[in-house]
């Protein structure tokens, strides 16, 4: 049986151009042929400062939308305390209406970094709150006509926001995260869950078990609530080739490329299979995210043949 038949696949948009200039003919080739060739959906991923050439996510996506018409469109994930929740609400809200109703949103808390927030003017300890009274505010303002929320950190007295996101009840939230403090929030407050692309695929199934066991504890059904993987994934009939590529990728977006190996999945088509195949059967995922490291256009082919889309 092919992967596609056992999971949902996404594919990931050209965004990250490292030190190469911004190529938006690549990304109307590739997200217009993954929508042809029957992806489930398309993703994004947010980094607003450093030294390689990234698109934002939203405007990213609102291209996309424009050049495709079925195919769903996700962020994973925004750096959600970094910002202001009633801008991310009218961002996404508008990008859902934009898009036809076709938005996932992702949601993370960054990492453990005092630097970073000190750069954005914000409080670190007050990271925790800040999140989850803001998605709080965002499912408030997608949903109700006037908004009422007296919180630690936010208060909004007869706000509102016009329009709705086409999607009801509202656009669905997913975290992202590895901490057990995460899985734990993303249990309790989100609708799906994402694992991030530099977080090693063998700990991977772990991670899942850990939040389906508090998915259970708190009465929710693991089986109806999604997970999935970001996959970096570079495929060649070179094996070489295509370490060597993934290992430039991971030192170009996280500056080390030493754990390439375990950050991502390479090879011939047939080992990247097989890799697939047995992170699948270690974890049951409903979906996996495959992120091609370089050669966009002719990637999402050759990982269109792997799980079996064409």
């Amino acid at each position: 049986m092919a992967l596609k038949d056992t999971i949902a696949i996404g594919m990931a948009t050209p965004q990250a151009f490292l030190s190469n200039p911004i190529d938006m003919d690549q990304v109307r080739t590739v997200v217009q042929r993954a929508e042809a060739l029957g992806f489930k959906d398309l993703w994004t991923t947010e980094s607003i400062l450093g030294k390689n050439n990234t698109l934002e996510p939203s405007v990213l996506l609102s291209y996309a939308a424009a050049v495709t018409t079925t195919i769903r469109l996700g962020v994973s994930v925004v750096v959600f305390p970094l910002q202001s929740p009633m801008h991310v609400a009218r961002r996404y809200g508008s990008l859902d209406q934009v898009s036809s109703g076709r938005i996932t949103l992702g949601l993370g808390i960054g990492r453990s970094d005092t630097k970073q927030y000190a750069t954005f003017g914000l409080p670190f300890e007050r990271r925790v709150t800040r999140f989850t009274e803001g998605v709080q505010v965002l499912r408030a303002l997608w949903t109700e006509p006037e908004v009422n929320f007296q919180g630690k950190i936010f208060q909004l007295q007869g706000a509102t926001m016009e329009p709705k996101p086409l999607q009801k009840p509202c656009i669905p939230i997913w975290m992202g995260g590895s901490h057990p403090a995460v899985l734990k929030r993303t249990a309790a407050i989100a609708d799906g869950w994402m694992g991030a692309g530099g977080n090693s695929t063998s700990e991977y199934p772990g991670l899942v078990a850990t939040l389906r066991e508090e998915l259970e504890t708190i009465g929710r059904d693991p089986e109806t609530f999604p997970t999935s993987k970001r996959i970096y994934v570079s495929i060649s009939e070179n094996p070489g080739v295509a370490l060597a590529e993934l290992k430039h990728f991971c030192h170009s977006i996280y500056g080390n490329g030493d754990n390439a190996a375990d950050q991502g999945i390479c090879g011939t088509p047939e080992e990247v299979q097989e890799q697939l195949e047995t992170l699948v059967d270690a974890t049951g995922p409903d979906h996996l995210l495959l992120h091609p490291v370089s050669r966009f256009v002719e990637q999402v082919e050759a990982v269109a043949e792997v799980v079996g889309l064409k």
